[in-house]
């Protein structure tokens, strides 16, 4: 009998073992918050609270535990990105226009781009937005390399003029940001986060993100990546998980 009870035993703890990690592993969920189409998402500095877009037209702002604190129908918009200022959010339509939005009252302003020729279309629309400096960085999605581009645009009262198109050839471009003087660009069709340097136009780096339908990327200040999923989640991460230095 001694060999077999030391056999249930051992097999007893292997068990408890399984169960014990596949508990822990089952436990551990990215997903923050339930927000349907998420396109966009960007943390903001002043508040610590994340602004989230959809593709209905919506805005949300949550905590960084994922809590939603405030959500408003902005209008009939496919928002596809969004950069949360102090005191302004400004948000990217797909059909090829920003959306101006106080942070105070809520009331928006719908402002154009135009400039170098270029034309919107839905084959071309916007996907991403981000702001470095003073100008805003548009991400226009495109299934072949060498469509695949960044329209650098200066916001005026009336208008937003492109002065710069940059081609990066990464393709499904459908979110990026700027964090810590590096351009972080998520591919969904790709499932890769890519690192571009912006002087030396060139791919530096890319890592694998999990399967989910990646739509907006954001980095907090303790060292969070957070990510907006278009199947109707916002993810959270710690950078080190995915090996984001």
């Amino acid at each position: 009998m001694r060999p077999i009870r030391a056999l249930l035993t051992i097999n007893l703890l292997l068990l408890l073992t399984f169960t014990a990690c596949n508990s822990k592993e089952s436990n551990h969920s990215a997903k923050i918050a339930s927000i349907p189409e998420a396109s966009g998402i960007s943390f903001c500095q002043n508040s610590n609270t994340l602004m989230v877009a959809n593709d209905e037209g919506t805005l949300y702002e949550i905590t960084p535990s994922g809590a939603i604190i405030m959500s408003k129908k902005l209008g009939d918009y496919d928002l596809e990105g969004v950069v949360c200022e102090e005191k302004r959010v400004i948000l990217a339509i797909e059909d090829g226009a920003l959306l101006e939005v106080d942070r105070k009252t809520l009331t928006s302003k719908k402002i154009k781009i135009k400039g170098m020729n270029f034309k919107f279309s839905k084959k071309s629309g916007i996907e991403g937005i981000t702001k470095i400096k003073k100008k805003y960085y548009l991400s226009i999605q495109a299934k072949k390399e060498k469509d695949s581009k960044l329209l650098v645009v200066k916001m005026g009262e009336n208008y937003a003029k492109i002065v710069k198109i940059i081609n990066h050839g990464i393709i499904d471009s459908s979110g990026m940001v700027y964090h810590d003087k590096k351009l972080y660009i998520v591919s969904d069709k790709k499932e890769k986060l890519y690192l571009y340097n912006l002087k030396k136009d060139k791919i530096e780096r890319s890592v694998k993100l999990p399967k989910f339908a990646q739509e907006g990327v954001a980095f907090d200040n303790d060292g969070n990546i957070y990510i907006a999923d278009d199947n109707g989640a916002v993810m959270k991460y710690k950078k080190k998980e995915l090996r984001i230095k």
